[in-house]
């Protein structure tokens, strides 16, 4: 793991998304070999860390399309049981994860398996009837940026052919300029975000139920590189469940917008006096806000808000490495 390689990993992640894109549509693409939905009941997403987090978005879409979906975790005591009408989907970006490839061998050979790899040649793609590759390439800061991205489009693209059974899958080419935009513009905002995380005790990432997603993996990004105490939350929930840390002095929150609680969520900020950074809608009293081409198109903001994360999560932690920060040594 570095910093300096995390950053260039996020800076080529639109050229990759594009190329991957490509790859997926026409003819020749690898969702073509799985056939229509058949007579399936239900889709279980299996997985660990980034890779689950990914499926999450994925169940609430094809969950609010009338399907039976969970995102699961490969390490639970209680498994979806393998059925012959379960679609059972094991996602690992090196393909070796071992609660991952021993759930979906669980399930091989009674439900219909599918493999989401960036190494089609893995021990997960063995215990799979079809693969589809993430294609993400090498990813030189050790974290699973560039993979995490790509998971999130092939789910996408997925969920979309399962729910319409083939006859279309979601238009995701907005979110390669929305992604350029928000890496070339960073210099706008991104020195502010940077201090006020660096000089937070806490950091809550927060967003909608269906991009749940968003917040986990932004929460990763700022504990696995710079170390940063932090957690992720529902925007709704939060109001359960967060809001009393943010009594606390040093409390700082990342919103991820589109949920009918963000104006509850900025009423707080307001009243205890914490720093607030939106991503995508505007939202009044937000100490920064960060927006981007296509912010209303909930498939765009899957892709691209995390962005926003990994960009601070590879700046903060080249500085803290630079200072010596004895928690960032090998």
């Amino acid at each position: 793991m570095n910093p300096d390689g995390f950053l260039r990993d996020i800076l080529a992640a639109p050229e990759r998304l594009e190329a991957l894109l490509d790859a997926y549509e026409g003819p020749n693409s690898p969702l073509a070999g799985l056939g229509g939905a058949g007579a399936l009941r239900r889709v279980v997403f299996i997985g660990m860390g980034s890779s689950r987090f990914a499926a999450v978005a994925a169940a609430a879409q094809l969950r609010s399309r009338g399907v039976d979906a969970v995102a699961e975790l490969a390490s639970t005591g209680s498994p979806t049981r393998p059925a012959a009408d379960t679609l059972a989907v094991g996602i690992s970006a090196s393909g070796r994860t071992e609660e991952t490839v021993e759930a979906l061998e669980t399930h091989h050979g009674t439900s219909r398996c599918v493999a989401i790899t960036n190494d089609p040649e893995s021990d997960l793609a063995n215990a799979a009837d079809s693969v589809l590759p993430l294609l993400a390439g090498y990813e030189e800061g050790g974290v699973a940026c560039l993979t995490y991205q790509a998971t999130v489009a092939v789910l996408l693209l997925l969920a979309g052919r399962i729910a319409c059974d083939g006859s279309q899958v979601a238009d995701l080419r907005p979110a390669v300029e929305a992604a350029t935009h928000l890496r070339e513009r960073r210099g706008a905002w991104l020195d502010a975000v940077v201090e006020l995380v660096d000089d937070a005790r806490t950091v809550a990432t927060i967003a909608p139920a269906e991009r749940l997603s968003s917040a986990l993996q932004a929460a990763l990004m700022l504990r696995e590189g710079p170390r940063v105490a932090a957690d992720a939350a529902e925007t709704g929930d939060w109001l359960h469940v967060d809001v009393y840390l943010s009594k606390r002095p040093g409390y700082c929150a990342v919103l991820f917008t589109g949920s009918r609680f963000d104006e509850s969520v900025m009423e707080w900020a307001t009243k205890r006096s914490f720093p607030l950074v939106s991503i995508g809608d505007s939202v009044p009293g937000a100490a920064i806000g960060i927006s981007y081409p296509g912010a209303d198109d909930p498939n765009v903001r899957l892709l691209v808000e995390t962005g926003m994360a990994e960009l601070v999560a590879a700046e903060l932690w080249r500085r803290r490495v630079a200072c010596g920060d004895l928690a960032l040594e090998s």
